[in-house]
């Protein structure tokens, strides 16, 4: 099983803990990952230009077109930009002629044959349930665990493909040998894309969500998404009093793997 690893911009400058134990926890299991000369998946050009969105995407897209790889992410906003662009240019007929001529500057084409999976599906789909079962060797037993989904792998269901009626994230908890918890926020925004237009907002919809997991008895809160993971950490860091302690899922995971701490960033 090899993919081609597409990391974007925030894990490697804000997150490095994620990359770190994605390639442990998936070397271990066997999954061969290759780093190619990616680009920013365009997330940031989206609300100024289509085009310039669509073009860095489709760039990425070529790329792994022309190794004759998918691509793997373990960033939900790159996982849903990508998606997002593969059906745009699959819609539009002048949007997919402008970025052919972009890329042909480069010697790159696109026709579709890449495709972008996220890391939790992968992991619970193709690496497959049994294969995780088998690889725990010191489950983390009664740990209750609440599940941060993040919104772009979620929304719109019919671009991103990800879980109809989500429950993935939950069964890849119990495969770590924890407890999933049921809390009524879940499946909310972390508050982190409007944290740049309105702080408050953002501040009240992060902290509703911690105050939510807590109240439904979660000792962790487990993340697929550096942005998710990065918000509530900064929510908690303001206050002083951090209150519930964060992990993504390869660090949970890894540690019920048995790997070493360091290898998985804690």
């Amino acid at each position: 099983m090899k993919y081609a690893l597409f990391l974007g911009c925030k894990i490697p400058s804000a997150l490095p803990a994620y990359e770190r134990s994605t390639r442990a926890v998936l070397g271990h299991l066997g999954v061969t990952l290759v780093d190619l000369e990616f680009n920013c998946c365009g997330y940031p050009a989206r609300s100024f230009s289509r085009d310039a969105f669509v073009v860095a995407a489709a760039r990425n897209l070529a790329l792994a077109e022309h190794a004759g790889l998918d691509i793997l992410t373990p960033c939900t906003c790159c996982f849903g930009t990508l998606r997002h662009a593969i059906r745009f240019l699959r819609e539009d007929d002048g949007l997919r002629a402008r970025v052919a001529q972009a890329l042909a500057a480069e010697g790159l084409s696109w026709s579709g044959q890449a495709e972008v999976e996220h890391l939790l599906p992968v992991l619970a789909r193709e690496v497959g349930l049994p294969a995780l079962s088998a690889a725990v060797r010191t489950p983390r037993t009664g740990l209750r665990v609440a599940a941060q989904y993040g919104c772009h792998a979620l929304r719109p269901s019919g671009v991103t493909g990800f879980d109809m009626a989500p429950t993935i994230f939950e069964t890849l908890i119990r495969a770590a040998g924890a407890t999933p918890v049921d809390w009524p926020r879940r499946l909310e925004c972390c508050g982190d894309p409007l944290h740049d237009a309105n702080a408050p907002l953002s501040e009240h919809m992060t902290h509703a969500k911690i105050a939510d997991a807590l109240e439904s008895g979660a000792e962790v809160l487990c993340t697929a998404c550096p942005h998710c993971h990065l918000r509530i950490d900064a929510a908690q860091a303001a206050t002083g009093e951090p209150s519930l302690r964060t992990l993504l899922y390869t660090q949970l995971l890894g540690a019920a793997m048995g790997l070493p701490a360091q290898s998985l960033g804690l």
